[in-house]
Order: structure tokens, then C-alpha cells, then sequence
């Protein structure tokens, strides 16, 4: 039995989870409720809950959470001590955490050094992450001891794991379990779009026209996602020959809203302010476009849109910043990348991408396929499974070892 322990509900994490539980016996322990207020607090800007099944296929159970303020956004919210006791042999063979940034991922920790359980990690930190001087200081020494003790990394990407790398974490210790999401959700639900002709209703209800090229925006409209990058690129490209017919799009909503509104106003009637899109409801957006534009900074540890797109066989242009980028992104087989911030180079993509979906969208929609063939639900599993049975080998040579030990000190006592 493997115990899994997260911090909350999340859209992306739960069909793992049952594609998961249908070939092994996992546990999912969850240390907070979010609720809609809670999502709106999280950057979303609007009340919601997802309309998409995330307690459904696998088993799970609610830890107890003593935190004063209960939340996922704070290192203490998630504050779960029954796991000293839960995270046992007699209950289970291995733990996964999802992270070390919470305290109930550092309780697990500390509960499986404690009881002799197999510890797994699967994060996504890379080391272009920006971070003070006196923070790196701070971090390597306890990252240099902590990192390497676990008895196994599941990195999800070619940053991820140069991260664990320069913390000291061996190779024997590294598996690949990439970043996925549900393929073959999102591939169907665009292709259904597609095929009854909702997205194309959906952009006349924008004015936009069926010969146009549409770049797309989804996400949280917050510092970090750089919208505002996105406005810019997308107005510097109106006087160009091949993307005078460019539209932006922008599915998501937060803090930001007000100001990039006043911001797009010069291209009022080319950039386009949808709101906040439930998970259900994506899709169909994505085969709307032409484009996905991924224009976050480095605090974008990977950026799952990205991968949301390209099952639905869209393209992007993703900051060099983004983690994503070195793994999902081909020039012009998969997308291109640009310098974070650089507004021309982005402008730059987006019409070169314009030539090549119209020179030839069926090597486009070939290259997005065997890349979403590699960063899917498969090969993480495979990946969760090869480290599993390397570290149950490893404690049953050790206790091989402890009980030869044993017998022979018993051996020899008078």
C-alpha cells in the first residue's frame, strides 16, 4: 500500500490518482478542504469549485488539520501531527509527498525516517527559480543533508532534475515521473469541439473570424503569469503582413483584471477578456485557437497549460523561464520559446508560428502527439512503479542484513 500525501484536492492531480489506484493500492491523504473561497484567495480571483469529479476512483482520507489559519497558501496551514502515527510499516509499504514547501509534507518526512518507511519525493523546483542570496545560503546546507537521505526522486523534467542534482541527490535515486495531465480528457474534448463546431461558434461570439489567428492565455491573472507581456506582443503585432489578423485571448481571471483591461485598450476589439473558465469548459477553448502563450517568469516551476494544449493539439510560445520549456517545447515542431520579457521576440514567435500552422498543421499536430506520448499518465506511473520496486528491494536486502546481523549476535552469546 502507498500512501500519498498532498495537500489538497487539485484538477490535475486527481485523474492520476485513479488511473493509479486501477493498478496498485494507493491511499491519498489530504491535509486541507479547499473550498471556493479558497480558490479565490489562491490567486483565481472569483468563488468557485471545479465541475470536474476530484474525490472520485481511488481512496482517499481527510487529515486532521490543527493549523490556527487553515490554508494552503502558508507553509502552517497544513499543519497534520497524526502522521507521526499513520505513516507506519504496519499500514503501509512506501509514502509519496508531493513537495517539502508545506509543514505536512516535512511532518511525512519525518514520520517515515522515524518509523523506517520509504520515503518518495516528486517536486518541480529548478534552480532558475530567483531566490535571494541569503535564502540559497540558507537552504543549502539542510537541502545538501535532507535531499539525498529520501529513498527516491521522482523528477518531472530536465530542470527539476539538475535541481536534485546539485543538492547531491544521487542517480541511483532519480526516476522520471514526468508532469502530465489527462490526455486523453482534453484531446477528446477538443476533437468533440471541434467536430460540432463549438469553437467556432465560440470565436464569432468574440467577432473573431474563421481565418484568423488566435493566441490564447489561460491562467491566473497575477505578477508572475506576465499577462501584461502577452497584451503587448499581441498589439505589436497588428501592422505585420501574416499576423494582421491576430487575436489574444485571455481565459482567467485575479487581481490583475482592472489593470490589464485599461492596458488592452488600444486593441479593444482584438484582445479578449473571457473570465474565469472552469476545468470542464477548457477544451473547447483550447480548439478555438492557434496558439497556447505562456509568458510567466521563473516561478513558473513547469506550467501544466502547456501540456493541457498540446493534448488538445495546440501549439505554444512559452518563456525561456517557464520550467516547461527545455522538455515540451521544439522549435517549430512543438512550439517556440523567447526570452522572459522580451515582447518582440514574442511578437516573433507568434508569426512564425502563424506560417508554420498554415505551411503545414499536420507535422504540428504529429510533433504535439509523441510529445504528449512521453509526458502523460503512462510513463509517470511507470516511472512511480520503477521507483517503488527499487526502494521495497533496497529495505528488504537492509532487513535481510539487520536479521543476519541479529541471528549471528545471538550466535555468539554465551
Amino acid at each position: 500500500m502507498l500512501a500519498i500525501v498532498t495537500t489538497h484536492p487539485v484538477q490535475y492531480q486527481a485523474p492520476w490518482f485513479r488511473r493509479l489506484a486501477a493498478s496498485m493500492d494507493i491511499e491519498v491523504l489530504y491535509a486541507h478542504r479547499q473550498d471556493a473561497t479558497g480558490q479565490a484567495e489562491a490567486g483565481f480571483g472569483v468563488e468557485f469549485d471545479w465541475d470536474t469529479p476530484l474525490l472520485e476512483g481511488y481512496p482517499f482520507q481527510w487529515l486532521r488539520n490543527v493549523a490556527r489559519s487553515p490554508t494552503v497558501k502558508t507553509f502552517g496551514g497544513c499543519d497534520t501531527p497524526d502522521l507521526y502515527e499513520m505513516l507506519h510499516p504496519r499500514r503501509f509499504d512506501a509514502c509519496l509527498i508531493l513537495g517539502w514547501n508545506r509543514k505536512c509534507y516535512l511532518q511525512a518526512a519525518a514520520a517515515c525516517w522515524r518509523n523506517g518507511l520509504p520515503l518518495l519525493v516528486r517536486g518541480d523546483s529548478q534552480l532558475e527559480t530567483r531566490r535571494s542570496q541569503m535564502v540559497r545560503l540558507i537552504k543549502s546546507v539542510p537541502y545538501h543533508l535532507l535531499l539525498p537521505r529520501c529513498s527516491a526522486h521522482l523528477y518531472v523534467g530536465h530542470r527539476n532534475r539538475a535541481y536534485l542534482e546539485r543538492f547531491g541527490v544521487p542517480q541511483a535515486k532519480l526516476f522520471f515521473c514526468p508532469h502530465s495531465v489527462d490526455n486523453a480528457y482534453f484531446q477528446s474534448g477538443a476533437e468533440r469541439a471541434r467536430l460540432d463546431r463549438t469553437c467556432q461558434r465560440l470565436r464569432r461570439s468574440l467577432g473573431i473570424g474563421p481565418n484568423d489567428f488566435v493566441a490564447l492565455f489561460v491562467g491566473k491573472l497575477i505578477e508572475k503569469k506576465r499577462a501584461a507581456d502577452f497584451i503587448r506582443a499581441c498589439g505589436s503585432v497588428e501592422a505585420t503582413i501574416s499576423c494582421s489578423r491576430l487575436h489574444g485571448v485571455l481565459v482567467g481571471d485575479g487581481p490583475l483584471r482592472g489593470q490589464l483591461e485599461e492596458l488592452a485598450r488600444p486593441w479593444v476589439s482584438r484582445i479578449h477578456f473571457t473570465g474565469f473558465r472552469n476545468q470542464s469548459e477548457l477544451p473547447t477553448w483550447y480548439a478555438s485557437a492557434d496558439a497556447l502563450v505562456v509568458c510567466s517568469d521563473s516561478e513558473e516551476t513547469w506550467g501544466l497549460v502547456v501540456n493541457e494544449a498540446m493534448a488538445c493539439g495546440v501549439p505554444a510560445v512559452v518563456s525561456e523561464a517557464v520550467g516547461c520549456s527545455p522538455d515540451l517545447i521544439e522549435a517549430g515542431r512543438t512550439g517556440y520559446t523567447y526570452p522572459l520579457g522580451d515582447i518582440k521576440a514574442m511578437a516573433a514567435c507568434l508569426t512564425s508560428l502563424d506560417r508554420a500552422v498554415q505551411l503545414d498543421s499536420a507535422e504540428l499536430r504529429r510533433g504535439l502527439s509523441e510529445k504528449m506520448a512521453v509526458y502523460s499518465f503512462d510513463r509517470a506511473t511507470q516511472g512511480l512503479e520503477a521507483a517503488l520496486e527499487t526502494v521495497c528491494r533496497r529495505r528488504q536486502a537492509r532487513n535481510r542484513l539487520r536479521d543476519a546481523a541479529a541471528t549471528s549476535a545471538a550466535q555468539q552469546r554465551p
